[in-house]
């Protein structure tokens, strides 16, 4: 969590909204992401899915069984479906997304019963952090 900390800060000094995410498989961090979707003018560019893309390519198989993704905030519905869909193992997160997140606080697409494939899902991991750098990227906006 602490990359994906380091990689929401550079999205923040980028311009970006705060986020980043990894991909870890056996110990091994196999994919980066942070948010670029103003940098890339594409609406997918969330850091969840280009940690996604990345990992798939090192791994050689868009399937990430076994995989933990690791993002400091909440996941929106896009980036849940693309983790099912990756069949991602495990999902931890820092900070909900009480207006978008996909995940805990609008919906549950990550672990619903009516999908073929369940994400476990741990919140909170090193929350005040993503909570701190979101909340001063926003005031700063403001």
């Amino acid at each position: 969590m602490r990359e994906a900390l380091r990689l929401a800060r550079q999205a923040a000094a980028g311009g970006e909204v705060p986020v980043g995410a990894v991909v870890a498989m056996g110990g091994a961090i196999v994919g980066r992401g942070r948010n670029a979707s103003i940098a890339r003018q594409d609406p997918t560019a969330h850091a969840e899915i280009l940690a996604l893309r990345e990992a798939a390519e090192r791994v050689g198989n868009y399937r990430l069984g076994g995989a933990t993704l690791y993002s400091t905030l909440e996941p929106c519905v896009m980036c849940a479906g693309a983790l099912v869909t990756a069949r991602v193992e495990r999902l931890v997160f820092g900070a909900r997304d009480l207006r978008f997140g996909g995940v805990r606080s609008k919906f549950q697409v990550a672990d619903s019963d009516l999908l073929n494939h369940r994400v476990v899902v741990v919140e909170g991991v090193l929350g005040s952090d993503c909570v701190d750098l979101l909340r001063e990227f926003f005031e700063t906006r403001r």
